[in-house]
């Protein structure tokens, strides 16, 4: 037997889960910002020049 609040508690959750799908679901599709493309780019020739190196 559960309890109005478990039903409740539930139904919360419930809501904070799926509001939470959406906002990864949206971040996800973001293109990534020119600031990240610049440091990956730095790190894959530094990665690449340490390669190199060896």
């Amino acid at each position: 037997m559960t309890s109005e609040k478990d039903e409740t508690s539930d139904r919360v959750a419930s809501i904070i889960d799926a509001n939470l799908k959406l906002v990864y679901s949206d971040l996800v599709q973001e293109e990534l910002p020119d600031k990240f493309k610049d440091l990956l780019a730095v790190l894959k020739a530094q990665d690449a020049e340490a390669k190199d190196s060896k």
